[in-house]
């Protein structure tokens, strides 16, 4: 399996750790600027790098594209990877509205592609089991409540590294939690209620959110974040007829009741999706995470985004053109 990677940070480079054992080749790396991306190239063992999507997916020898770009061009540079036969692994989100995330999806199946969504959450053990016996009438979800709380008002991201492009506070962050939400109490939506604030003067973009999902089985899903926090948080906290859970994601723990446990850092939750898409490659069978999957979670986003452009105008701001 060769790979072909588009984006050296963060997420490059928690996607590239997660393979550095695999019996997979680190094949091409792909980037904005020479410099860096031939450092990277080197540092990680990849055989190749470029500035040049193209061609990169214009090698025969690519077997596997993962998409660690920027979020408002995962839709288009998925497209251009499955367009050129690439089995292509797109970080979360999958598109920046529903409508390209339909065509991404539908494209995928057309072509008898393999297409995966990095949407960790959704393989922790913890959720994995919860999610199972909800499946099987074992328990039953009565509320799930999310939290995002960071202090962005510079455009510098989690390593410290002032970025070319903007994040989205319902676009990445929330799908986190609403997708997790979405996926466990398993219940089809029934109404959603929501609340973003106008652009800030500084980073030009909502930093403020509320969401409220009513599923039909009469379940509450609730998630809030904002940009402004002094404290970072980022939870989600799950009550059933049988006990309560908390995963709480900075922090490393889980909570059951009032015990708590470790679990495993995000970036090696994030390469259980990783390592699982080569195989799922290899093996020719679904990813942990499909593309039409997360359809629910990208239905409840766009209803929001519709919402918001009801109320303020539909505009396109940083990162979301």
């Amino acid at each position: 399996m060769n790979i072909c990677m588009v984006g050296h940070g963060m997420m490059g480079v928690w996607h590239s750790n997660a393979l550095i054992d695999m019996d997979c080749c680190l094949h091409t790396v792909v980037g904005r600027r020479a410099k860096p991306v031939a450092d990277f190239a080197e540092q990680y063992g990849y055989r190749h790098w470029t500035v040049d999507l193209e061609e990169a997916l214009g090698s025969d020898e690519i077997d596997i594209v993962i998409l660690a770009n920027p979020s408002e061009m995962h839709a288009e540079t998925a497209l251009l990877s499955l367009d050129a036969g690439k089995h292509t692994l797109v970080e979360i989100p999958i598109a920046m509205n529903l409508a390209d995330a339909q065509v991404v999806t539908d494209k995928a199946q057309k072509l008898g592609l393999i297409l995966g969504v990095v949407h960790p959450m959704r393989v922790r053990p913890e959720m994995v089991a919860l999610r199972n016996r909800v499946v099987t009438q074992e328990e039953s979800v009565r509320q799930i409540v999310g939290r995002f709380y960071i202090h962005r008002l510079r455009n510098v991201g989690a390593t410290g590294y002032k970025r070319s492009w903007t994040d989205n506070i319902l676009w990445h962050h929330t799908t986190h939690l609403l997708d997790l939400g979405l996926w466990i109490m398993d219940d089809p939506v029934k109404d959603v209620s929501s609340w973003m604030s106008t652009p800030d003067s500084r980073t030009g973009i909502p930093m403020d959110l509320y969401l409220g999902v009513e599923t039909t089985g009469d379940r509450s899903l609730v998630c809030t974040g904002s940009y402004y926090s002094y404290e970072n948080i980022f939870d989600i906290f799950i009550i059933s007829d049988r006990n309560s859970y908390r995963l709480d994601v900075f922090n490393n723990t889980f909570n059951i009741g009032s015990d708590m446990t470790a679990i495993a850092p995000e970036p090696e939750n994030c390469a259980l999706i990783t390592r699982d898409f080569v195989e799922s490659v290899r093996e020719g069978r679904d990813s942990a995470v499909t593309g039409d999957s997360v359809l629910p979670a990208m239905t409840v986003l766009q209803q929001v985004q519709e919402q918001w452009d009801k109320i303020h105008g539909a505009r396109g701001i940083p990162g979301r053109p």
